[in-house]
């Protein structure tokens, strides 16, 4: 364990020399600073399967990186383990807890979410399990769905609460963090006092998406759209070309299509497909001049767009292995925007039925079956039995298209869109009178002094858990 300490101040003694007679001051009591990574540690020692990996004292509070020993399958709690990674910033074990997930990897460095920041409490930051080292050696992709996560959070809030800190909890996360924290909530609603969701999409039929349309009304200026289906034309129009444009840039930086899309035109054809959406989740009105929206644009130009918005390389074996968990999870139970039925003006260009589906990057050994019922299922849960859970989501991004609703056994809960906000939105981008609004509910359910002025000052960032989600 790497620690580091102040140094506690000493009282030297001081000799007065009057005379020949020699005089020593009794000696001060040496007062011992308190040691905050020591203090917490030993708490921290008492949770069974738990490993501190490292400590350290960032910003003044004591931060750690943990491993947390978890059963494969929660319904074998003696079988198959694995550790997950989990960070803990201690604020002080009076403070509230907050339960951030991240839904993917990603958790290492001292991060802060806006909840945390919002009422100054300490912050679990987990990993999602199938992400990274959080794995299991079988890899048994069966043991990766809904409940199972939602088991891993449940052990580590009760293990948690019993060890550190009995006070208040909130979960909370930004897009499939989000969704993973409403899905805890799902199964373990008593584990936390409230939840605070960002940008969440909730797909709760597959076959029925409003994305489509939703990306055509986006923005303020119906020719800004009108550029990106053009864009789109013009590509797929130039196919022979950008493919070529395409296989040159994989050779030249050492990307294949082997074990996802199988070739470079249908990743081509997927990237196509995602730009629209992906130029609203991430981008802005301000961005609509930057579209190569006519016939004179040439291939470069286009293939240049392309790339500053989706990311070629994000359409390789590389660059999509990384997310693999979620394209399963997707495919199992999340569901997926479908963003091809619905491009009419692209009849005739498209060539792959299934090019931007969660399927197609999930190599057949291990396709699941699609089931149905799990968001109907979550879904059913918030309508008639959600309570304290506040979601924020951003006017123009796209997964607003379909997000989570109220139903008639919604309890104290809320919901507010960002102005014009993208898949970055959340509380700080408000407008003043909302923001102070959520805030305050946020600080009431956590049993902290209302305090309108942070929210002024919270950060507009994205959470390390809003990395790029399914835009295939």
């Amino acid at each position: 364990m790497r620690r580091f300490t102040r140094l506690p101040l000493v009282a030297l003694a001081v000799a007065l020399v009057a005379g020949s007679a020699i005089t020593t001051a009794a000696a001060a009591p040496v007062v011992q600073a308190a040691d905050p990574v020591a203090e917490v540690s030993v708490k921290l020692a008492t949770i069974p399967g738990l490993r501190i990996q490292s400590s350290s004292v960032v910003a003044g509070k004591p931060f750690f990186v943990l491993q947390y020993t978890q059963p494969a399958d929660h319904r074998k709690p003696n079988g198959e383990k694995f550790e997950q990674r989990v960070t803990l910033w201690h604020r002080g074990f009076d403070r509230p807890t907050v339960l951030h997930t991240t839904g993917y990897g990603g958790v290492g460095g001292a991060f802060t979410s806006e909840p945390t920041r919002l009422v100054d409490g300490n912050q679990v930051n987990v990993e999602q399990r199938f992400f990274n080292a959080s794995t299991p050696a079988s890899k048994d992709w069966s043991k990766l769905n809904i409940w199972q996560a939602a088991s891993d959070h449940h052990r580590i809030v009760t293990a948690f609460k019993q060890a550190l800190y009995s006070g208040k909890w909130v979960s909370t996360g930004a897009s499939k963090g989000g969704m993973t924290s409403v899905y805890h909530r799902r199964f373990y609603p008593n584990d936390v006092d409230a939840t605070v969701a960002y940008v969440a999409p909730q797909d709760v039929i597959n076959r029925k998406d409003n994305y489509v349309d939703f990306i055509q009304n986006a923005g303020t200026d119906a020719s800004c759209n009108l550029a990106l289906r053009n864009m789109q034309r013009n590509s797929l129009l130039r196919r022979t070309a950008m493919v070529a444009k395409l296989t040159a840039y994989a050779a030249q930086n050492g990307l294949t299509y082997d074990a996802t899309f199988g070739s470079a035109d249908r990743a081509f054809e997927a990237a196509v497909l995602d730009t629209p959406f992906a130029f609203w989740q991430y981008g802005s009105q301000a961005d609509c001049p930057s579209v190569p929206g006519t016939a004179a644009a040439t291939d470069q130009e286009l293939f240049d767009f392309i790339d500053r918005i989706s990311g070629w390389s994000f359409y390789t074996d590389e660059g999509t292995a990384g997310f693999l968990p979620y394209y399963f999870q997707a495919t199992q139970q999340l569901n997926w925007p479908d963003v091809a039925s619905k491009t009419t003006w692209l009849k005739g260009l498209l060539h792959y039925r299934e090019a931007g589906d969660a399927p197609a990057a999930v190599p057949d050994a291990i396709e699941p079956r699609h089931e149905e019922t799990a968001m109907l299922d979550v879904d059913l849960w918030l309508r008639f039995s959600g309570q304290r859970m506040l979601f924020v989501y951003g006017e123009n991004d796209p997964w607003s298209a379909e997000k989570f609703e109220p139903g008639p056994g919604t309890r104290d809960s809320h919901w507010y869109t960002v102005p014009n906000g993208n898949h970055g939105s959340n509380i700080g981008g408000l407008p003043a009178a909302e923001r102070t609004e959520a805030t305050q509910i946020l600080q009431q359910w956590m049993g902290v002094a209302a305090n309108p002025a942070v929210a002024q000052t919270t950060a507009k960032t994205i959470d390390p858990g809003a990395q790029r989600q399914n835009l295939r």
